[in-house]
């Protein structure tokens, strides 16, 4: 057998395919644009410079390139694991592995929150990696063959390395990630951080963040940065001392990232953050919104965002520049007949354009999850995917218990709002409300190379929707109101354009799922489909 701890050990990392059909899948996007994928593998990346440095490592994305025969002959070690989306690609890489006789180690979130589901793996590396790759290697250096290595232990964030950035083609996606913080200081009854990373966040120093900064500004890349935190500001005394110093690098170095972050809505509370994130140029914010019920939201045990309006809330975070992009759920246990058209409501009127809109979804090991299972509710203990084209994320795989509210209705209010919030003349109404919110003062400049990439760009998406006998008369009013009344929204207002190019897809292959999901319910009753759930797959119910 060869030595897997040698100097020349050839390790190959892959990172599993997410389905086409995914809300966050933006390859026709990514094409306009001239990109291959969303975003690159930071959590392999992080793994490959956790790994001896002597080691030979080649890191493989099935987003952005096939997997090849000739990858797995290279290789002494696989190297794999994902999210709950990519539990079959996972899956499929074990057995592809396995089938050439080479040694597989699989970690991640999904294999951490459900590890029987991957017993058919050599090396299981459970919880996070800088706790357990270390144990990992020591077994290597002894010869163990196998072995699960796990810790319920939490890493020192402040020894965390720099990702190996160097192991990818920065071209192929739309933006690079970094990370700050893990762990989130909320209790959300359905949220899966917490578990795996707990309430106290825990963040890098000053100096690591600057470090990957540096690392990224050395290998010649500039532009979008997302910070994939949780929850940025889980401790904001932190996060203004690590914006005052990135603000001071920017400065520096003539500003050559912008970022985007995911975080909770107090972030409007705090005008001080937020002015000192517009002086280092963040320019986009994810925030689970949820609902805006605020009863709803107590029982769900997100406090965080009730007693406030999401309109004024958006408003002022957008009136620094920032868009935001926004969750919402629907199919807790105690919404009502009102509860679709007050979601409509308030996604309109906050111009909220990327509303990511999805079922409940009772995730390993939540809160949630344990209730339901006392309460006989769940379908299955375990979150099984066997159909990568019907389980995708939570807005085909959805609703994994039986419901309180009759499930019919909540399957119908789903398929009203999508097609609500994502018909044409109402996607674009909330383009025109974000992009006259905004007040830019930008401090990232583009390349004159990345000029033209976005005239490119810009011709590309004008001749996919400003031509359009659906979109085009949209489009165009949408220009002329931002060249009016805001010129400098009018790139915004052409980017979120372009992603309803894949946002009107995805909704109306969501809807043709759910519809069918309704109409079985309607044939043969809520009990049959609650029944048939425990053992089956959405398409094998229907079908």
């Amino acid at each position: 057998m060869i030595n897997l701890l040698g100097k020349r050990t050839r390790c190959l990392l892959i990172h599993p395919k997410f389905s086409p059909y995914s809300f966050w899948n933006f390859v026709d996007v990514s094409k306009i644009v001239g990109a291959k994928y969303l975003a690159a593998p930071l959590g392999l990346m992080t793994v490959a410079a956790l790994l001896p440095q002597e080691w030979e490592i080649k890191l493989i994305d099935t987003n952005v390139e096939p997997l090849l025969d000739e990858h797995f002959e290279w290789a002494d070690l696989v190297f794999t694991g994902g999210m709950l989306p990519q539990q079959i690609g996972i899956l499929d890489i074990i057995t592809l592995s396995h089938q050439r006789n080479k040694p597989v180690v699989v970690g991640g979130p999904d294999p951490t929150s459900q590890p029987n589901l991957y017993q058919s793996a050599d090396y299981l590396v459970l919880g996070e990696g800088e706790i357990t790759i270390p144990m990992l290697l020591n077994d290597l250096e002894k010869g163990c063959k196998s072995g699960e290595h796990v810790s319920s232990d939490l890493a020192d964030m402040t020894k965390a390395v720099v990702p190996r950035f160097d192991l990818i083609k920065f071209n192929n996606y739309l933006h690079l990630n970094i990370q700050f913080t893990r762990g989130c200081p909320f209790n959300c009854e359905f949220c899966d951080v917490i578990e795996l990373y707990g309430r106290k966040p825990r963040s890098k120093t000053p100096e690591q963040i600057i470090k990957e900064l540096q690392s990224l500004y050395d290998l010649d890349y500039r532009g979008h940065v997302d910070i994939v935190d949780d929850n940025f500001i889980g401790n904001k005394k932190n996060v203004k001392t690590i914006l005052q110093v990135i603000k001071g690098w920017s400065e520096i170095n003539n500003y050559p990232f912008y970022y985007g972050i995911e975080t909770s809505i107090n972030l409007a509370d705090d005008d001080e953050l937020l002015q000192m994130m517009k002086d280092v140029d963040f320019r986009l914010v994810f925030i689970g919104i949820e609902t805006p019920e605020d009863d709803v939201l107590e029982k769900a045990n997100k406090k965080i965002n009730m007693n406030r309006s999401i309109i004024e809330a958006t408003r002022k975070i957008s009136s620094y520049g920032i868009i935001v992009n926004a969750g919402f759920i629907i199919g807790f246990d105690n919404e009502g007949d009102q509860t679709a058209q007050k979601m409509i409501d308030c996604i309109q009127a906050s111009g909220i354009c990327v509303a990511m809109f999805g079922l409940m979804y009772a995730l390993p090991n939540t809160q949630l999850t344990k209730r339901l299972k006392l309460e006989g509710r769940l379908f299955n203990e375990f979150s099984i995917f066997t159909d990568n084209k019907t389980q995708i994320d939570q807005s085909s795989s959805g609703l994994n218990f039986a419901t309180l509210r009759p499930r019919i209705d909540i399957l119908r209010d789903f398929v009203d709002v999508l097609e609500y919030i994502y018909k044409p003349e109402h996607y674009y109404e909330r383009i025109i409300r974000t992009c006259l919110n905004l007040k830019i003062d930008y401090k990232h400049k583009h390349s004159f190379i990345k000029i033209l990439k976005n005239l490119r760009s810009f011709i590309r998406i004008t001749n996919q929707v400003g031509f359009n006998r659906v979109t085009g008369k949209l489009y165009w009013k949408m220009l002329f109101c931002c060249f009016l009344k805001n010129p400098t929204a009018l790139e915004w207002g052409i980017s979120l354009s372009a992603m309803f190019i894949h946002f009107y897809k995805h909704s109306k292959f969501i809807i043709k799922l759910t519809n069918q999901q309704i109409n079985f319910i309607k044939k043969n009753g809520e009990d049959i489909y609650n029944q048939r759930r425990l053992t089956m797959t959405n398409s094998q119910i229907i079908n």
